[in-house]
């Protein structure tokens, strides 16, 4: 895909991939971005990040929450875990955390929720020792 020319989406898709993501974790995607994944790279861009993550009928806290939910409830747990890191940008808290977990044992079962929460605990604590480095 020629991506001399991006769309106008993927442009915003990019630019809330990197508000919510980080910079560095975006370049790194980027980077590693070659023929085979390339038009996987712009297809997430400008769907999930250029259609709906830059909506504004909900909060990018609320997407956080939801999203983390839906994650965990699936058991995609490097995506659970990199939307908890997340959260440091879209204003989620522990609690808003905990609460879509909570939510995730109920509706999806306590071993999906279970295991997210470690998950969630591990990027938490990753999360803390980098701001006191």
């Amino acid at each position: 895909m020629d991506m001399s020319e991006p769309s106008e989406r993927y442009k915003t898709g990019m630019k809330t991939r990197r508000a919510v993501l980080g910079a560095h974790y975006v370049d790194a995607a980027v980077a590693a971005t070659d023929e085979f994944n390339a038009d996987f790279q712009t297809l997430i861009t400008e769907s999930a990040w250029g259609s709906v993550w830059s909506r504004e009928t909900i909060s990018k806290r609320e997407r956080s929450m939801l999203t983390i939910a839906l994650l965990a409830a699936l058991g995609h747990h490097d995506e659970v875990s990199m939307h908890v890191r997340a959260t440091k940008n879209t204003g989620a808290s522990i609690d808003d955390i905990k609460e879509a977990l909570l939510h995730v044992a109920i509706y999806a079962g306590v071993p999906a929720a279970n295991h997210a929460f470690k998950i969630a605990r591990t990027a938490l604590a990753e999360l803390d020792a980098e701001s006191k480095a």
